[in-house]
This record gives C-alpha cells, structure tokens and sequence, in this order.
C-alpha cells in the first residue's frame, strides 16, 4: 500500500469499526485480471493481510477474509452477470483504462470486463448497507446498486439492499511528480509514497516533490503540488500544522522547504509506527494465516445463508 491507499481507504475503513459492523475483504480474484505471478499473488496476499492489520484492523470487532477462500463471491458472480446488461459493463471507465493500456500485448481477458459484476457479488453477498470506497469505484457501486434493484424487480424480492457509499473526507492524494494526477505505483517509485516506506527514503521524496516554478500571481490558486502537501499533512492529522503554515502562505510567506519538512515529518511519524506494527506481526505470520482462515470461515458461512436464498428465488435447487 501507498499513502494514498491509506488516507483515501484504509483508514476510514479502521474508523468504521467504531460505528459499524464491518467485513472487508482481500481480493485476489480481482488481482488475476490483470497478467501477473502465481507466486507474486501469493505473497502480496499474505503480505495485504499483515498490512491491513497493522492499519488497525480489528479481528476482534471486524471479519477479513480472503475472496477466493469464499467461492460463493464466484457463484454470486455468475448469477448476478446474467441478469447484468452487456451495455453497462462496457461503460466502465477503468475497463476502458485498462484495456488501452494492455492494447500492445494484445490480449485483454474477459475477467477484466466483467470484474465489476464479481465486485458487485463482493459487496451484495454480505446485504452490505454502505461501501467504503474512493470516488473513482462510484461507478461501479452504482452498477452494484443498479444490480441490486434489478435482482430485486425481476425476482420479486427485497433480499438485496441497495448499497450507498461511504466517501472518506481526505480528497485524492496525488503524484508527487505530476500532481494534476493521482497517487500511484504504476507511474514509477518517485510517484508514491509507501505507507511502510524507510524515513530517509520519505525525506528524499517530500524533498523534491513538485511545488510552483516560481511566485503565483496575486489572485491565482494554490498549485496542485503545494495543494497536495497541504493535504498530505492535514490527512496525517497535523491540523495546526497545516493551519499555520497555510496563514503564512496566505499571507505571502511561502517558505516550501518547511512545509516540506514538516510533511515529512509527519509522514515518518505515521510510517514508523505502522512499520513497527507490522514487523511485530510478520514474526508470527502462521498465527496471522490461521485468523484470517477464521475469518474467511465467519465470512463464508454468511455468504452461504445469502446464496441459499437466491438460489431459492432464482428457482436453482438447494443443495443438501
């Protein structure tokens, strides 16, 4: 995970847990849209479960569970793309994405089309009232929605809840780079911060992140990567910090080198005592294999209450 993983997701879904009965998952399946490698998935999975709990995820108060060790998500898929028009699937944006960029090798699977039906399966298994997403899945939570209602209307039924969405309140955390775009891996280490990354690795970043070529003229914007600093810091909860600084920017003091410094600060603070938290758990990472097992176990025996009753709606035989 990068820190743009975190403010805009992961940490609101820790805040969630205060307020609400929560189950999230680790989506594997969705991960093998995309070419990759069998011992690579492997590992990112086991490495996503430490992670997330180290974030704060609270076995105790929450279920995470793994996707492909819940195979009702795959028979849920199947079910809800079949009453799902082809229209809808080709509207996605993030297929359109993804496709053109896959273009050169040619080969686009048909996973990678279809995965937001299997996201929709993720989220209706559990009758879900809210999602926690970012602003660029509102599309496919309202294809969700959309599925629900349809399920609903053909089947004469109120099984499925039409989900809403949970935004959390840190905008996007863009590219250190290029920052009219937003934070990611993909573009290239110096693009992202990791939310485990090394302090002198971090200072290194914050140090030649994008700010303004030169004085902005009277009346004009912030610039999208002071913008960005100004977030990062209000979003690792240094409010004062941001405050302060921000009147003396308003007032034409516009000193980057300290709210770069103190960003990165800031960053350190967070990153350390997360790292420390997940090497704690990585030392007894067979103790956090069998919780989440557990877990998928507490997750799979509600997706199999839900799948008993649309196969009873949807006039499939109940298994015995």
């Amino acid at each position: 995970m990068h820190i743009g993983n975190y403010f805009g997701a992961v940490k609101n879904w820790v805040a969630l847990q205060d307020s609400h009965e929560c189950i999230y998952g680790i989506v594997d399946l969705h991960a093998i849209t995309m070419p990759y490698d069998p011992q690579e998935l492997k590992a990112n999975t086991a490495r996503m479960a430490i992670e997330l709990l180290a974030c704060g995820i609270d076995p105790q108060r929450t279920i995470l569970f793994i996707q492909s060790l819940v195979p009702e998500h795959s028979e849920l898929c199947w079910i809800l793309g079949c009453i799902c028009p082809y229209g809808e699937l080709s509207r996605m944006t993030q297929f359109k994405d993804k496709s053109e960029v896959l273009k050169g090798s040619q080969f686009v699977s048909a996973g990678l089309f279809t995965y937001p039906v299997l996201q929709a399966a993720d989220i209706l298994i559990y009758r879900a009232k809210y999602v926690p997403v970012g602003k660029d899945q509102e599309q496919h939570l309202e294809l969700s929605r959309d599925i629900a209602r349809r399920f609903n209307g053909q089947f004469k039924t109120d099984l499925f809840p039409e989900p809403a969405p949970l935004f959390t309140e840190t905008p996007k955390i863009m590219s250190l780079v290029d920052p009219t775009k937003k934070m990611s891996k993909s573009a290239g280490d110096r693009h992202y911060i990791g939310l485990f990354e090394e302090e002198k690795s971090i200072r290194a970043k914050i140090k030649s992140a994008v700010t303004d070529s030169g004085d902005l003229p009277a009346g004009a914007e912030m610039s999208p990567g002071v913008t960005n600093l100004f977030e990062i810091l209000a979003a690792c909860g240094k409010t004062d910090d941001a405050a302060a600084l921000r009147k003396d920017y308003d007032a034409g003091n516009r000193q980057y080198s300290k709210l770069k410094e103190v960003t990165a600060n800031a960053l350190v603070e967070l990153t350390s005592s997360l790292r420390a938290r997940r090497d704690e758990l990585s030392q007894d990472a067979a103790k956090v294999t069998t919780s989440v097992r557990e877990m998928s176990e507490r997750a799979r025996a509600i997706a199999r209450e839900t799948l008993k009753e649309v196969r009873a709606v949807t006039g499939l035989p109940e298994r015995v």
